[in-house]
Protein backbone atom coordinates (compact mmCIF):
# COMPACT_ATOMS: atom_id res chain seq x y z
CA UNK A 1 0.00 0.00 0.00
CA UNK A 2 1.55 3.90 -0.64
CA UNK A 3 1.62 5.89 1.78
CA UNK A 4 1.41 8.87 0.66
CA UNK A 5 -0.56 10.97 -1.51
CA UNK A 6 0.64 13.49 -4.50
CA UNK A 7 -0.76 16.71 -3.20
CA UNK A 8 -1.39 18.49 -6.43
CA UNK A 9 -1.95 22.58 -6.66
CA UNK A 10 -5.00 22.19 -9.09
CA UNK A 11 -6.88 20.10 -7.02
CA UNK A 12 -9.90 22.57 -6.84
CA UNK A 13 -10.62 22.84 -10.49
CA UNK A 14 -11.73 19.44 -10.65
CA UNK A 15 -14.62 19.45 -8.10
CA UNK A 16 -17.24 22.09 -9.06
CA UNK A 17 -19.92 22.75 -6.13
CA UNK A 18 -22.93 21.39 -8.76
CA UNK A 19 -20.87 18.63 -9.84
CA UNK A 20 -20.94 14.83 -8.07
CA UNK A 21 -24.70 13.94 -8.28
CA UNK A 22 -25.56 6.85 -7.36
CA UNK A 23 -29.68 7.21 -6.52
CA UNK A 24 -31.77 4.31 -6.28
CA UNK A 25 -28.88 2.43 -7.36
CA UNK A 26 -28.15 -1.10 -5.91
CA UNK A 27 -25.18 -3.17 -5.30
CA UNK A 28 -23.08 -4.24 -7.97
CA UNK A 29 -21.45 -7.58 -8.65
CA UNK A 30 -18.03 -7.48 -7.49
CA UNK A 31 -15.42 -6.75 -10.50
CA UNK A 32 -18.28 -6.38 -13.12
CA UNK A 33 -17.45 -3.00 -13.77
CA UNK A 34 -13.74 -3.94 -14.27
CA UNK A 35 -12.65 0.01 -15.35
CA UNK A 36 -13.97 1.96 -12.72
CA UNK A 37 -11.59 3.53 -10.20
CA UNK A 38 -11.61 5.28 -7.05
CA UNK A 39 -10.00 8.75 -6.54
CA UNK A 40 -9.06 9.33 -3.35
CA UNK A 41 -6.97 12.31 -1.28
CA UNK A 42 -5.46 12.56 2.16
CA UNK A 43 -7.67 15.32 2.57
CA UNK A 44 -6.55 15.96 6.22
CA UNK A 45 -3.11 14.94 6.03
CA UNK A 46 -4.02 11.89 8.85
CA UNK A 47 -2.10 9.00 6.54
CA UNK A 48 -5.89 8.22 5.69
CA UNK A 49 -7.63 8.51 1.82
CA UNK A 50 -10.89 9.35 1.05
CA UNK A 51 -13.05 8.83 -1.70
CA UNK A 52 -13.27 12.08 -3.97
CA UNK A 53 -14.66 10.68 -6.91
CA UNK A 54 -14.63 8.00 -9.52
CA UNK A 55 -12.79 7.74 -13.10
CA UNK A 56 -12.50 5.36 -15.78
CA UNK A 57 -9.36 3.21 -16.79
CA UNK A 58 -8.41 4.41 -20.29
CA UNK A 59 -5.10 2.26 -20.36
CA UNK A 60 -2.73 0.92 -18.36
CA UNK A 61 -0.98 4.65 -17.52
CA UNK A 62 -4.12 6.75 -17.89
CA UNK A 63 -7.13 7.41 -16.06
CA UNK A 64 -10.43 9.14 -17.33
CA UNK A 65 -12.23 11.77 -15.07
CA UNK A 66 -13.17 14.86 -14.62
CA UNK A 67 -11.74 14.48 -10.91
CA UNK A 68 -7.79 14.03 -10.18
CA UNK A 69 -6.19 12.18 -6.87
CA UNK A 70 -4.81 8.95 -5.70
CA UNK A 71 -6.42 5.70 -7.12
CA UNK A 72 -7.35 2.63 -5.05
CA UNK A 73 -8.14 0.09 -8.22
CA UNK A 74 -10.10 -2.85 -8.26
CA UNK A 75 -12.15 -1.16 -5.31
CA UNK A 76 -15.15 -2.51 -4.68
CA UNK A 77 -15.66 -2.42 -0.89
CA UNK A 78 -13.62 -0.52 1.73
CA UNK A 79 -12.67 -3.42 3.63
CA UNK A 80 -9.63 -4.44 1.97
CA UNK A 81 -9.22 -8.18 0.66
CA UNK A 82 -6.18 -8.28 -1.65
CA UNK A 83 -7.48 -7.26 -4.62
CA UNK A 84 -6.85 -3.30 -4.32
CA UNK A 85 -3.95 -1.70 -6.27
CA UNK A 86 -3.18 1.78 -5.22
CA UNK A 87 -1.37 4.01 -7.30
CA UNK A 88 -0.07 7.86 -7.25
CA UNK A 89 -1.12 10.04 -9.73
CA UNK A 90 2.25 11.54 -11.57
CA UNK A 91 0.55 14.29 -13.43
CA UNK A 92 -3.00 16.18 -14.50
CA UNK A 93 -3.93 17.12 -17.80
CA UNK A 94 -6.80 19.12 -18.01
CA UNK A 95 -8.78 20.25 -21.28
CA UNK A 96 -7.69 23.08 -22.39
CA UNK A 97 -11.39 24.72 -23.10
CA UNK A 98 -12.29 23.57 -19.52
CA UNK A 99 -12.61 26.92 -17.36
CA UNK A 100 -14.11 26.30 -14.28
CA UNK A 101 -18.09 26.90 -15.47
CA UNK A 102 -19.80 23.70 -15.75
CA UNK A 103 -22.07 24.64 -18.37
CA UNK A 104 -19.10 25.84 -20.91
CA UNK A 105 -18.80 22.22 -21.31
CA UNK A 106 -15.26 20.57 -21.24
CA UNK A 107 -15.39 19.18 -17.90
CA UNK A 108 -12.84 15.90 -18.78
CA UNK A 109 -9.38 15.18 -17.32
CA UNK A 110 -6.95 12.62 -17.93
CA UNK A 111 -4.40 11.49 -14.99
CA UNK A 112 -1.30 9.50 -15.90
CA UNK A 113 0.01 7.13 -12.93
CA UNK A 114 3.10 6.50 -11.84
CA UNK A 115 2.86 3.35 -12.80
CA UNK A 116 0.80 1.05 -14.71
CA UNK A 117 -1.83 -0.70 -13.58
CA UNK A 118 -0.94 -4.31 -13.16
CA UNK A 119 -3.54 -7.10 -14.57
CA UNK A 120 -4.47 -8.98 -10.87
CA UNK A 121 -7.43 -9.74 -12.76
CA UNK A 122 -9.67 -7.34 -11.18
CA UNK A 123 -9.16 -4.62 -13.21
CA UNK A 124 -9.78 -3.85 -16.91
CA UNK A 125 -9.14 -1.16 -19.50
CA UNK A 126 -12.76 0.23 -20.89
CA UNK A 127 -13.76 0.42 -24.10
CA UNK A 128 -14.96 3.80 -25.47
CA UNK A 129 -17.34 4.43 -28.45
CA UNK A 130 -16.87 5.05 -31.42
CA UNK A 131 -15.49 8.96 -32.64
CA UNK A 132 -18.61 11.44 -32.41
CA UNK A 133 -20.93 8.22 -31.88
CA UNK A 134 -24.34 9.27 -29.86
CA UNK A 135 -27.47 7.35 -27.53
CA UNK A 136 -30.77 7.64 -28.94
CA UNK A 137 -34.00 8.09 -26.70
CA UNK A 138 -34.40 6.00 -24.06
CA UNK A 139 -31.17 3.89 -24.36
CA UNK A 140 -30.54 2.44 -20.97
CA UNK A 141 -27.04 2.86 -19.93
CA UNK A 142 -25.73 1.85 -16.13
CA UNK A 143 -24.24 4.34 -14.09
CA UNK A 144 -21.59 3.53 -11.32
CA UNK A 145 -19.87 4.68 -8.20
CA UNK A 146 -19.33 5.48 -4.55
CA UNK A 147 -21.65 8.54 -4.40
CA UNK A 148 -24.52 9.40 -1.95
CA UNK A 149 -27.31 6.87 -1.50
CA UNK A 150 -30.03 10.01 -0.79
CA UNK A 151 -29.69 13.64 -0.97
CA UNK A 152 -27.90 14.53 2.90
CA UNK A 153 -27.41 11.00 3.10
CA UNK A 154 -23.84 8.62 3.31
CA UNK A 155 -21.65 7.08 1.12
CA UNK A 156 -22.22 3.54 0.07
CA UNK A 157 -19.74 0.89 1.60
CA UNK A 158 -20.06 -1.60 -2.02
CA UNK A 159 -19.84 0.23 -5.00
CA UNK A 160 -23.50 1.00 -6.84
CA UNK A 161 -25.14 0.27 -10.32
CA UNK A 162 -28.19 1.32 -11.56
CA UNK A 163 -29.83 1.44 -15.26
CA UNK A 164 -30.42 4.61 -15.94
CA UNK A 165 -32.33 5.91 -19.48
CA UNK A 166 -30.30 8.50 -22.21
CA UNK A 167 -32.44 11.45 -22.96
CA UNK A 168 -31.48 13.00 -26.31
CA UNK A 169 -30.43 16.60 -26.37
CA UNK A 170 -33.31 18.14 -28.10
CA UNK A 171 -35.21 17.20 -25.12
CA UNK A 172 -32.79 17.57 -22.68
CA UNK A 173 -31.74 21.18 -24.27
CA UNK A 174 -35.97 22.32 -23.57
CA UNK A 175 -36.66 25.16 -21.43
CA UNK A 176 -37.99 23.07 -19.02
CA UNK A 177 -35.32 20.43 -18.37
CA UNK A 178 -31.23 21.81 -18.58
CA UNK A 179 -32.16 24.39 -21.41
CA UNK A 180 -28.84 26.28 -22.83
CA UNK A 181 -26.38 24.56 -20.67
CA UNK A 182 -26.99 21.00 -22.21
CA UNK A 183 -24.44 21.22 -24.71
CA UNK A 184 -24.55 18.58 -27.66
CA UNK A 185 -20.71 17.75 -26.24
CA UNK A 186 -23.07 16.11 -22.89
CA UNK A 187 -25.10 13.01 -22.42
CA UNK A 188 -28.05 13.68 -20.30
CA UNK A 189 -29.48 10.61 -18.27
CA UNK A 190 -32.24 10.24 -16.01
CA UNK A 191 -34.55 13.19 -14.90
CA UNK A 192 -37.74 10.54 -13.73
CA UNK A 193 -37.23 11.74 -10.23
CA UNK A 194 -36.43 8.24 -9.39
CA UNK A 195 -32.32 7.77 -10.55
CA UNK A 196 -30.08 9.85 -10.83
CA UNK A 197 -26.18 10.33 -9.82
CA UNK A 198 -24.52 12.89 -6.69
CA UNK A 199 -22.32 13.63 -4.65
CA UNK A 200 -19.34 11.29 -4.87
CA UNK A 201 -20.20 9.91 -8.60
CA UNK A 202 -18.64 13.08 -10.21
CA UNK A 203 -15.73 11.68 -12.33
CA UNK A 204 -17.37 7.97 -12.98
CA UNK A 205 -18.46 6.41 -16.38
CA UNK A 206 -21.94 5.92 -17.79
CA UNK A 207 -21.39 2.73 -18.64
CA UNK A 208 -23.53 1.52 -22.48
CA UNK A 209 -23.71 -1.63 -24.01
CA UNK A 210 -22.98 -0.72 -27.76
CA UNK A 211 -21.82 -2.80 -30.79
CA UNK A 212 -21.16 -6.03 -29.08
CA UNK A 213 -18.99 -4.21 -25.99
CA UNK A 214 -19.94 -2.63 -22.97
CA UNK A 215 -18.17 1.26 -23.55
CA UNK A 216 -17.88 3.95 -21.40
CA UNK A 217 -20.54 6.51 -23.14
CA UNK A 218 -19.90 9.75 -20.66
CA UNK A 219 -18.25 11.15 -17.41
CA UNK A 220 -20.23 12.58 -14.58
CA UNK A 221 -20.21 15.83 -15.26
CA UNK A 222 -23.02 17.66 -13.09
CA UNK A 223 -26.78 17.38 -11.97
CA UNK A 224 -29.12 19.57 -9.89
CA UNK A 225 -28.27 21.16 -6.99
CA UNK A 226 -30.18 20.16 -3.30
CA UNK A 227 -32.11 16.88 -4.03
CA UNK A 228 -30.20 14.98 -6.71
CA UNK A 229 -32.86 12.74 -8.21
CA UNK A 230 -35.35 16.27 -9.16
CA UNK A 231 -38.16 15.62 -12.53
CA UNK A 232 -36.37 17.11 -15.62
CA UNK A 233 -33.31 17.33 -13.95
CA UNK A 234 -30.47 13.86 -15.36
CA UNK A 235 -27.72 14.04 -14.78
CA UNK A 236 -25.49 15.06 -17.16
CA UNK A 237 -22.36 13.25 -18.21
CA UNK A 238 -19.13 14.69 -21.07
CA UNK A 239 -19.79 12.88 -23.96
CA UNK A 240 -16.31 11.16 -24.68
CA UNK A 241 -17.32 10.64 -28.09
CA UNK A 242 -16.97 14.37 -28.62
CA UNK A 243 -13.29 14.19 -27.06
CA UNK A 244 -11.28 11.21 -28.76
CA UNK A 245 -8.71 13.39 -30.41
CA UNK A 246 -8.15 14.87 -27.69
CA UNK A 247 -8.02 11.90 -25.08
CA UNK A 248 -5.82 9.81 -27.93
CA UNK A 249 -3.17 13.11 -28.13
CA UNK A 250 -2.71 13.23 -24.39
CA UNK A 251 -2.59 9.22 -23.67
CA UNK A 252 -0.06 8.07 -26.69
CA UNK A 253 2.28 11.10 -25.52
CA UNK A 254 4.65 9.28 -22.86
CA UNK A 255 5.64 12.79 -21.56
CA UNK A 256 2.42 14.43 -20.72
Amino acid sequence: MLQHSLFLSVMFIFVPKASSRVIGGYDAVPNQWKWQVSLQFDSYSDGLFYHICGGTIIDSFHILTAAHCILRLGFHTPLYDGSEEFLPVERIVVHPGWNGDLAKGNDIAILRLASPVYDNGYVAIANLPYPDQTLPHGFTCYITGWGLMDFGGSIPAILQESPINVVEHSVCSQPEWWGSIALKTMVCAGGDGIISGCQGDSGGPLNCFTDGAWRVHGVVSYGPSGRCNQVKKPTVFTRVSSFQDWMYSVSYRRTI
